[in-house]
């Protein structure tokens, strides 16, 4: 069991990906009906996905954003380099063009 102090240190985890162009549309319909399932196995939850959005600042230029949050950056690196989102990982960089960061918050 963590103690009070762990337990604050631990801080949430996100996976930002800017969404330039989808170049195999259906590749990435395979890769989105299989997500959910590789982000529940981690506890990872889809907090945006597309929508509308407005550039305040500088020449970013995405088609689509997408928010994934996890509990910490251990749980988020699990599901990234894991078993179970190899594959749909590959059909994603295989039907898209995207720039993705993990970065932790609260």
């Amino acid at each position: 069991m963590k103690s009070n102090a762990e337990e604050e240190q631990r801080m949430a985890a996100y996976f930002i990906v800017d969404q330039l162009e989808v170049t195999d549309p259906e590749t990435m319909k395979v890769y989105a009906a299989g997500v959910a399932d590789s982000l529940r196995a981690h506890n990872g939850r889809m907090l945006v996905r597309g929508g509308a959005f407005e550039v305040k600042e500088g020449d970013w230029t995405p088609k689509r954003v997408i928010v994934l949050e996890f509990d910490d950056m251990d749980a988020l690196k699990g599901w990234y380099d894991g078993k179970a989102y190899e594959e749909l990982k590959k059909l994603r960089l295989a039907s898209s063009r995207s720039n993705a960061i993990m970065v932790e918050g609260v």
